[in-house]
């Protein structure tokens, strides 16, 4: 009798340990693997590798290399650990070898800006002259990056002044808050903005994609989404938080309290004659002194401010202007009750 060729396979083995309590202390799967299916690889990797030639719109290949999200966001943790010094990764510090520890972040924060930024600078000009690694330009990326790098680092101080009004702010806007260290170790919405101040910094320093991927690193991680761009005063709070949106050209006065679900947004896009979108222009709204808006209300339109001290009530929608010291609510609506 003939017998079919035995197959490549590798079989599922379970390897572990049994304890009293009837568990696997430990285990390991090896999946099982048809390795003549292998073969089949090259061919999908080259039929891979031609769609960068049919798609070129979201590969990068040169030899000019784009920011590092990696790197970026290492360049965020260490700043975090210079706005909250004993907070973050390196705890028992103390005022004999602070300095010390402050001083060896400054100076990577300063390498790793510098080579980063210019990155970023020498991309922009690439995209908008159509060349490769800076070509036609007798500007010297690093330098530059150099220069807004340490231009960056000076504001640190003002930014930690912003920082300290905001944890503040939490602990006296949120009657949960049993302390200022479990508002800097927990609430999201001091994460975004931390975040957020830091990232508007470059922005205003006209530093290219950095501040956007900070930004929206800072999103994924809180579900709190303000754009580098906008202009946030002292002592603002986001409380609860998921589902914030804060839209590029927001003004925000100081005193300001916002819970979740909040969108300060665009009312529409103004189109040139070919359709293409506008850009540059104030499209989010002025939110000034003092104004408190609860959850899941939209304030949207670049013209549309609320005015100082005024309150925005749940689930309203504002498209036009509110004079100060104004409450503005949804009516409530009619429940029906009846029996199951």
């Amino acid at each position: 009798m003939l017998r079919a060729a035995p197959s490549l396979r590798l079989t599922l083995v379970l390897r572990g340990t049994y304890n009293s309590a009837s568990n696997f202390d430990s285990w390991a799967i090896c999946m099982a693997t048809d390795l003549r299916r292998k073969e089949e690889l090259p061919d999908l990797t080259a039929r891979i590798i031609e769609t960068f030639q049919t798609i070129k719109k979201i590969n990068h290949l040169g030899h000019c290399p784009l920011p590092n999200l990696n790197t970026v966001i290492e360049i965020a943790e260490s700043l975090k650990e210079v706005m909250f010094p004993g907070y973050r990764r390196r705890q028992n510090l103390h005022h004999g070898n602070v300095a010390f520890h402050i001083g060896d972040l400054v100076d990577g924060l300063h390498d790793g800006l510098t080579q980063q930024i210019a990155r970023a600078l020498r991309h922009e000009h690439d995209l908008r002259h159509s060349v490769s690694c800076g070509a036609g330009s007798d500007v010297d990326f690093e330098a530059l990056g150099q220069a807004k790098a340490i231009q960056f680092l000076e504001t640190i101080p003002r930014i930690r002044g912003l920082l300290a009004s905001d944890v503040q702010a939490a602990y006296d806007g949120d009657p949960a808050a049993t302390s200022l260290d479990e508002i800097i170790f927990c609430y999201p919405g001091v994460e975004a903005i931390t975040i957020q101040r830091m990232a508007h910094e470059l922005y205003r320093l006209q530093v290219p994609i950095i501040p956007r991927m900070m930004t929206e690193w800072a999103h994924s991680r809180t579900g709190i989404d303000i754009h580098p761009g906008a202009n946030i005063g002292p002592s603002f709070f986001i409380d609860h938080g998921t589902g914030v949106v804060i839209g590029e050209t927001c003004d925000i006065a100081s005193r300001v309290r916002i819970y979740q679900g909040v969108t300060l947004g665009a009312l529409s896009f103004p189109r040139d004659e070919n359709g293409n979108i506008i850009r540059g222009r104030k499209r989010h709204p002025t939110i000034e002194d003092g104004v408190v808006i609860y959850a899941n209300a939209t304030v949207l339109g670049g013209e549309t401010v609320v005015g100082a001290g005024s309150e925005v009530g749940a689930s309203v929608s504002l498209t036009k202007s509110v004079p100060p010291n104004t409450i503005v609510t949804v009516e409530k609506p009619n429940l029906r009750f009846r029996e199951k």
